[in-house]
């Protein structure tokens, strides 16, 4: 028993000093990024793909044991109205990380509402609809052309280095993001793919919008993708079979027959 909970700070202790380290050199990219080289358009794609994007959704991974901690709601509307202050303030870089602090806990909260991963999949189903009308007919189009100064609050950026251009996604793709990244945890799927595939359609979609030469394109659709292409498989064979998922958790305690008494042995 003790040596298992010694693993477990263990784990705990290398996860929290790798989300300082990732967080301390993302504080250092985004005070100075203007300080950086300058390159090409698909340079800085690139390395908003490859580098900065995952550096910022690593965050994510490593608070995702807090998913099923209680008061992830008021943790999230806490970060929101931090959030809120910081961009008030001009602080646009700490507000930046509030933002997704505050997607993050509310995904979390919103995650105890599903009861089978086929509730995720519904959702991851019908939002890539939802979002592309959103950019190319709806309010976000609106946003994007007539409201820049409200984007920016509704969305986190990725400064390119050497530049005051940036890559923004909304607060909804980051909210979905963690959404499936924790239902991954909860439900029993592959968590390190997920990661791995949904971080790479940010990049993605990035670089289909500059190779269209357009704005913006809804980012939901491929988050979706790779959200199915990591996990649909375990998802279709458990709705199929009628398998519900393991619940995550520790074991249940072993109960064994106490040894019997010497008087019992003898007779």
């Amino acid at each position: 028993m003790v040596g298992r909970a010694s693993s477990l700070l263990g784990a705990l202790g290398l996860r929290g000093l790798a989300f300082v380290a990732i967080a301390t050199g993302l504080g250092v990219y985004y005070t100075w990024s203007l300080s950086f080289w300058r390159a090409s358009e698909w340079w800085d794609v690139a390395f908003l793909a490859l580098v900065l994007i995952p550096a910022v959704m690593a965050l994510v991974w490593f608070v995702l044991p807090a998913w099923r901690m209680r008061g992830t709601f008021l943790v999230g509307l806490a970060f929101a109205g931090a959030a809120f202050a910081l961009d008030r303030a001009d602080s646009k870089e700490l507000a930046n990380f509030s933002k997704l602090g505050a997607m993050t806990f509310l995904a979390f909260w919103f995650l105890a509402f599903f009861e089978s991963s086929s509730w995720v999949a519904l959702v991851a189903a019908v939002i890539p609809w939802v979002d592309t009308w959103s950019v190319w007919r709806g309010p976000t189009r609106d946003i994007l052309a007539n409201r820049e100064e409200l984007f920016s609050a509704l969305s986190i950026s990725f400064p390119s280095p050497g530049e005051h251009r940036a890559a923004n996604l909304g607060l909804p793709d980051l909210l979905f993001f963690a959404l499936f990244l924790s239902a991954t945890v909860r439900f029993r799927l592959r968590t390190r793919l997920s990661w791995l595939v949904m971080t790479a359609s940010f990049g993605a979609t990035m670089a289909l919008a500059l190779a269209f030469s357009t704005d913006g394109l809804p980012a939901l659709p491929l988050l979706s993708a790779a959200f199915f292409l990591a996990n649909g498989d375990l998802i279709w064979r458990r709705a199929r079979e009628g398998v519900p998922a393991p619940a995550p958790g520790p074991a249940p305690p072993q109960v064994t027959e106490p040894p019997p008494r010497e008087a019992d042995a003898k007779s």
